[in-house]
């Protein structure tokens, strides 16, 4: 059914959609003490030794803008150090520090209960037909011309 009607299913879809985007995002830093982006930027910064910000950027889907925010406020908890490039002084190097490995090691139990929290009494086969519909989605989204 419908949320009003003047609300198509596939609206509905949408509206769903961006709600469980929005809660998920609140509950997730509420368990674990940090946002999905930062938890993001943080394990990508777990498998490399040190990064350019700006190949940082390319491979988490935030804009620039946010990701010096969230870098900023990550190098103020001590959990990354940033450093110009010597031989070019243009670009940033992100390193993870001990503080920041610490935070991920702690974070990933939390992040393993709250997804099995919200999971719960979603069967096996609903989680796989879940995830090809959200890859299909997103395909199509990617697809989509801008003006």
């Amino acid at each position: 059914m419908a949320l009003t009607a003047f609300c198509s299913e596939e609206a509905e879809i949408l509206y769903r959609l961006q709600c469980v985007n929005r809660m998920m995002g609140v509950k997730f830093e509420a368990c674990t003490g940090i946002s999905q982006s930062r938890l993001e930027l943080l394990s990508l910064l777990f498998q490399a030794d040190e990064i350019s910000q700006s190949d940082l950027q390319k491979k988490v889907n935030i804009d620039s803008a946010a990701v010096t925010r969230h870098l900023k406020q990550l190098e103020t908890k001590g959990m990354v150090t940033r450093r110009r490039k010597p031989e070019d002084n243009r670009v940033t190097l992100v390193r993870l520090t001990e503080e920041g490995r610490t935070r991920i090691e702690a974070s990933k139990k939390e992040k393993e209960r709250f997804i099995s929290e919200m999971l719960e009494n979603v069967s096996d086969e609903e989680r796989k037909l879940l995830t090809d519909v959200l890859i299909r989605l997103q395909q199509n989204i990617e697809k989509i011309q801008t003006t």
